[in-house]
């Protein structure tokens, strides 16, 4: 049989693909990323500066239910994002604070930012935003059993609707 592009080698040696960290030097810090330069070494003896973005974990919340007439439906946001300047729609997300588990801040983002609960969160899978240049992970959830039992708990510099 023929190797193809796709199935040359055995997908679990990868030590060849590890670049050794030569030196970091902390270049950015704010509340909520830093920026780092990271000099690296390939296994074959490239060298090169490469610029790393640590940022805390998040979560993505998807809110399903269904409506009055059994219709299946998300719950979904909008907002201004200041980096787009833009209003967005998306889903419930934010930030996995220091300590906390990503499933606890699924289920505080969901009530702070639509005054709903569920009943159940199941973790769909997480990713990796963009790993050419950020360490952390984004996790996702499905929200089911919603109950909305409060309005919502804003940042002060939140503007969410629901």
């Amino acid at each position: 049989m023929n190797k193809t592009l796709f199935d040359r080698g055995n997908p679990k040696e990868t030590k060849h693909l590890v670049w050794k960290t030569v030196s970091r030097e902390p270049s950015f810090t704010c509340p909520i990323f830093s920026l780092e330069n990271v000099v690296r070494e390939s296994s074959d003896g490239r060298k090169g500066t490469f610029v790393s973005v640590h940022s805390p974990e998040w979560v993505v919340v998807l809110p399903w239910f269904r409506d009055e007439e059994g219709v299946a439906r998300f719950i979904i946001e909008q907002q201004y994002r200041h980096g787009s300047d833009s209003v967005t729609r998306e889903f419930p997300a934010g930030l996995v604070e220091e300590g906390e588990k990503a499933e606890l801040a699924a289920s505080r983002e969901l009530k702070e930012e639509t005054g709903a609960v569920a009943k159940k969160l199941t973790l769909l899978g997480n990713v990796s935003p963009n790993s050419a240049f950020m360490d952390n992970r984004q996790n996702f959830y499905l929200a089911e059993g919603l109950e909305l039992v409060s309005g919502q708990s804003l940042d002060p510099n939140e503007q969410i609707d629901v």
